[in-house]
């Protein structure tokens, strides 16, 4: 496991439940590239609704049930790493769509620490 602390990047990337990569959601194949990639980490939140570049609606309201909710990605790892090895990540497998980078401050990464057992 790399250690990562201190100032770092998180990218944000916006894609929609439809987008496919090879027949697989898009979310889903990103977070299993960036995992084999060897990225500090990463996760992938539903949204219930937005709207994009189209400004079409997409909502998870009962009457009106979309099959296009948002999806973010977010990564978080080193600016030299998240420039070098995402971007072209990201401009091969999303020919379109919203990418944010935004400086972030890392307090605490690493596994569980384990029980010390005491009573």
């Amino acid at each position: 496991m790399r250690v990562i602390e201190g100032d770092q990047l998180l990218a944000r990337i916006f894609v929609g439940e439809s987008d496919l990569w090879h027949h697989q959601p898009l979310a889903t194949a990103l977070l299993e590239r960036l995992r084999k990639e060897g990225f500090a980490g990463a996760s992938v939140f539903h949204g219930v609704a937005g709207f994009g570049a189209r400004s079409v609606l997409h909502t998870a309201q009962l009457l009106r049930l979309s099959e296009d909710l948002p999806v973010l990605v977010e990564v978080v790892d080193t600016e030299e790493r998240i420039r070098s090895h995402l971007v072209p990540i990201l401009d091969e497998m999303m020919p379109e769509g919203l990418v944010t980078l935004e400086k972030v401050h890392v307090l605490r990464y690493g596994p569980k620490r384990e029980a010390s057992g005491a009573v």
